[in-house]
C-alpha cells in the first residue's frame, strides 16, 4: 500500500487557530483557541480524512511553511509567545 501524502495547514483567525487538512482530493477544518489545540484537532482529522490507511505522512505547515509551523509550535509547548507570522 502507498504511503497517503496529507497536508494540515494552520493559519491565525483572530485570536484562535484554524486548521485545514487536505488528502487525497478531500478537505477538512477546524478551529481551536491555541496553537497546541489545532495541532490536536488536526491529528483527529487526520484520523478522519485517512480512515482505513495506515501508511500516510502529514506535513504540517503555518501558513504553507513547514520551518515556520515547527518553529511556533516548538515556542508554543516550550511556554514560549511564538513568533509572529508575517
Amino acid at each position: 500500500m502507498s504511503t497517503l501524502p496529507i497536508t494540515a495547514n494552520y493559519r491565525r483567525n483572530g485570536d484562535d487557530w484554524a486548521v485545514t487538512v487536505r488528502a487525497a482530493g478531500k478537505e477538512l477544518d477546524a478551529t481551536a483557541p491555541g496553537l497546541i489545540a489545532a495541532r490536536l484537532a488536526a491529528d483527529q482529522l487526520v484520523e478522519e480524512i485517512a480512515v482505513g490507511r495506515s501508511a500516510r505522512a502529514v506535513v504540517h505547515l503555518l501558513d504553507g511553511d513547514a520551518l515556520a509551523f515547527s518553529v511556533a509550535y516548538l515556542h508554543t509547548r516550550a511556554g514560549l509567545a511564538p513568533p509572529q507570522t508575517g
